[in-house]
């Protein structure tokens, strides 16, 4: 059950629109989704929110699909359903296959497991590693 009441276009304050119409113009969409309208409860995390995402998702020296299917590959590392078939979608559109999907999540299971015994073991970093 959410833990909070979505903010609707029609019930949001100026604040909340101007982020909401950004959005919408940036992606070339006609309504935000879910994740906005809840986080949109707190105005501040919504347009710093944004603003991070409106960014980090920005054309760059990575190219649209790679940002989009790292962010599947994080979303799948912490459990977020939510993020995980948003990005999947959005990779999907982009160009991402099956066959890349599957590498991915190969990747993803594979760092995940060396992070754990990384982690379990306390390895201490090689001397060249120490530059």
């Amino acid at each position: 059950m959410p833990q909070s009441n979505p903010v609707r276009y029609a019930d949001a304050n100026p604040e909340v629109r101007a982020v909401y119409d950004d959005i919408m113009a940036t992606r070339g969409i006609d309504d935000v989704n879910n994740f906005w309208m809840h986080i949109a409860n707190h105005p501040p995390t919504l347009k710093r929110t944004w603003e991070g995402v409106k960014e980090a998702m920005a054309p760059g020296a990575l190219d649209s699909l790679m940002k989009e299917m790292v962010f599947v590959a994080v979303s799948a590392s912490n459990g977020c359903e939510y993020c995980l078939r948003c990005h999947t979608d959005a990779a999907r559109k982009q160009g991402m296959s099956d066959e890349m999907l599957g590498e991915l999540l190969a990747v993803v299971g594979v760092a995940t497991q060396s992070n754990i015994l990384a982690n379990g073991y306390q390895i201490p970093l090689d001397e060249d590693m120490m530059v």
